[in-house]
């Protein structure tokens, strides 16, 4: 089974679907109630897969990823995210929302950080969540500069 085969999008909730539901959401308790219910969604992440290289560092929760490609010079690349923590789990799926299905070059040129303030999310996240935040993009953004050789 190829890498393709074993990548899991369809249960992604569509960004623009996020995006549309938390512009609808006005209280930060509903659109926290919301990122949860994302994180509901998301697959459980294989035992096998939650190893320390899949960790990410830097997440005062813990978080897994992992990256799958379908090879060539800008691969397409998706990601499987896991965490233990309920709001957390939620921002992983955004984040995999984000990033999941893009080319390797079009990674780096997304603002994941801006989607979230856009979203009306950042505002809310403490400052080790925002940390965590950014150390998952930053983990995607370097794998996907990797495959760019």
């Amino acid at each position: 089974m190829s890498d393709m085969d074993q990548m899991n999008t369809t249960a992604l909730t569509p960004l623009s679907e996020i995006i549309d539901n938390c512009a609808f959401l006005d209280d930060w308790q509903d659109r926290m109630s919301y990122v949860i219910e994302l994180g509901r969604k998301l697959p459980v992440m294989p035992e096998a897969d939650r190893t320390p290289d899949n960790k990410v560092q830097g997440c005062a929760s813990q978080v897994w990823l992992v990256t799958h490609t379908d090879g060539g010079a800008d691969p397409v690349m998706t990601f499987d995210g896991e965490s233990d923590a309920h709001i957390v789990r939620g921002l992983v799926a955004i984040v995999l929302s984000i990033f999941s299905g893009k080319r390797a070059s079009e990674i780096a040129g997304i603002d994941a950080l801006d989607l979230f303030d856009q979203m009306g999310l950042i505002e809310y996240l403490t400052a080790q969540r925002a940390n965590g935040l950014r150390s998952m993009v930053k983990r995607i953004k370097d794998e996907a500069a990797r495959k760019l050789g």
